[in-house]
């Protein structure tokens, strides 16, 4: 059954004339005539009577006249509806925002609200790792994701580079050095990642290429606790300068790691080759105008997990 026949039916019965309906509509009477016949035929029923100049609704036409109207109304509702969502009126978008680096999100999540505040904004809280996951699965659009990630997998918006740094309790042996190797941390106590996330790899692995593994006595995804562990006498930690340069020199010292340097690099990712709604889309236009990254520019991992253009700096 053509939407177009329920309209032209719909108008007729308003109108209680052929010729007045092909006006409202536009079209001619032979055109509303045609249609209707094969409405009726479709149904296998007429559906109007003429009775003098009155037109009289059969059983079958009351029937089609209620439905239709509702039919129509849906559809009107339907399309405003996706007008709206085009032009990003509603809507809701979901972003994976993990634990340690949620708060580089907060500048365009607020600018975001203030553009479009009808768009509901989501967020997926859950380690880099879990947040590719639920990429690859389609049950979000945008994450934060630690670099490198799968070349083949996701396109990226860098939005962060810090070096990790030595986080130690004030009065430890660590405040008179300048710098420190992470192969002279092999002693020390360590306040790690959660197994979950990104960086418990990262940092895992460059201990084990110094030459030693790091003995764990907690763990946490949240920077802050971390510090607080710190700060309670439980061990060292290794977290991003950015976090470092938060912490109360009377209480903490905080120092660059060399040999080797240790970057956290934070990026907003999405599946490659993926849909991305209106409202990601938008969201990644704030993204980058408010957040820091290279330059605004979007980059494609190389298959060596590189990014392509490595002329910016952080």
């Amino acid at each position: 059954m053509e939407l177009r026949a329920l309209r032209y039916f719909v108008e007729v019965v308003r109108q209680q004339s052929f010729t007045a309906a092909a006006e409202r509509l536009f079209v001619t009477q032979p055109t509303i005539s045609k249609m209707m016949k094969a409405l009726e035929e479709e149904i296998g029923a007429p559906l109007l009577l003429r009775e003098g100049r009155q037109m009289m609704l059969t059983d079958e036409g009351r029937v089609v006249y209620q439905r239709g109207q509702e039919v129509l109304a849906a559809h009107a509702r339907l399309q405003a509806e996706l007008d709206d969502i085009g032009t990003l009126g509603r809507g809701e978008l979901t972003i994976g925002t993990p634990p340690l680096g949620g708060s580089l999100f907060t500048p365009a999540i607020a600018e975001f609200k203030r553009r479009y505040p009808k768009i509901e904004l989501k967020l997926f809280e859950q380690g880099a790792r879990g947040i590719e996951a639920a990429l690859m699965a389609g049950e979000i659009e945008l994450g934060g994701l630690i670099l490198p990630v799968d070349a083949e997998s996701f396109d990226i918006l860098p939005i962060a580079r810090h070096p990790l740094w030595l986080v130690a309790r004030r009065g430890s042996r660590w405040d008179d050095a300048a710098q420190v190797r992470l192969a002279d941390l092999a002693a020390e106590h360590f306040v790690f990642y959660g197994e979950s996330l990104a960086l418990n790899d990262l940092v895992t692995l460059a201990c084990r290429s110094a030459g030693f593994a790091p003995t764990i006595v907690a763990r946490s995804a949240h920077w802050d606790f971390m510090a607080a562990l710190v700060h309670a006498g439980l061990g060292i930690a290794l977290l991003p300068a950015l976090y470092c340069h938060r912490l109360d020199a009377a209480q903490f010292t905080c120092r660059p790691v060399c040999e080797p340097e240790m970057p956290w690099e934070m990026a907003v990712g999405w599946r490659r080759n993926g849909y991305l709604s209106h409202a990601a889309r938008a969201w990644l236009d704030v993204a980058r105008a408010t957040l820091p990254g290279r330059g605004g520019d979007d980059f494609v991992y190389t298959r060596s997990g590189r990014a392509a253009d490595e002329t910016a700096g952080p």
